[in-house]
């Protein structure tokens, strides 16, 4: 039961996180570089299904083997770089088959998706330990 907690409160860590860069921080951003390729809104069911599938990745490949050694800096550290792998499988596709699929949107992606994992997986290991799953 306390991984099914895990994942529940990692999520809303995730989902408070995202929402913050993707409503304040990157909305004109990613409307100014790709605002010809965006839906007026979203389809709902592939966002759900990808948060769904990444939160659980972060749980797996981050949070987990950060508690099993009971260290937090493996815990960031390989949140970061599943971050970068997750955003640059995206963005580096994108780049390598779209024409003029900006640069700067794939370097900015990159480092969001670093950061995010990290401390979205930080917080999954603070939720783990504090769930006694430690």
């Amino acid at each position: 039961m306390n991984i099914v907690k895990l994942y529940l409160l990692t999520a809303l860590v995730f989902f408070a996180l995202d929402f913050v860069w993707l409503s304040r921080v990157a909305q004109g951003f990613y409307q100014n570089y790709l605002g010809h390729l965006l839906r007026p809104e979203p389809l709902i069911l592939a966002a759900v299904v990808f948060y769904a599938l990444y939160i659980a990745g972060i749980i797996v490949f981050a949070v987990l083997p950060g508690i099993e050694a009971g260290d937090l800096s493996k815990t960031v550290m390989l949140g970061a770089f599943l971050g970068l792998f997750a955003y640059a499988t995206f963005d580096l596709t994108c780049r390598a088959l779209f024409i003029d699929f900006p640069i700067v949107v794939v370097v900015v992606d990159l480092i969001w998706g670093s950061v995010l994992t990290a401390a979205v997986s930080a917080a999954g290991f603070g939720i783990g330990r504090w769930l006694g799953m430690s």
